[in-house]
């Protein structure tokens, strides 16, 4: 069922992938200060509005293109004779 070639190649990349998140976990980590944080709560409801603002404006832009996409499909085209 399990040859030896895929045995060594399976334990080989685990061993990589084992190794590398360890490299990354031993990495500098940033201490978090009082300042630091009491400056990312204060811009929180800039951030969080600045980020609905834009993807209202995202999807107003998505609905106006696929309206006026739409409206040159099959439905609309045939009353277009008529107006």
């Amino acid at each position: 069922m399990w040859n030896l070639k895929s045995v060594l190649l399976f334990v080989a990349s685990l061993f990589v992938v084992i190794v590398i998140s360890m490299s990354m976990a031993n990495a500098e980590e940033k201490k978090l200060t009082p300042k630091d944080f009491g400056t990312a709560i204060a811009e929180a409801p800039n951030k969080i509005g600045n980020f609905i603002g834009n993807e209202v404006e995202k999807t107003k832009e998505y609905q106006k293109k696929s309206w006026a996409e739409m409206k040159t499909k099959w439905p609309f085209t045939m009353f277009k004779g008529k107006q």
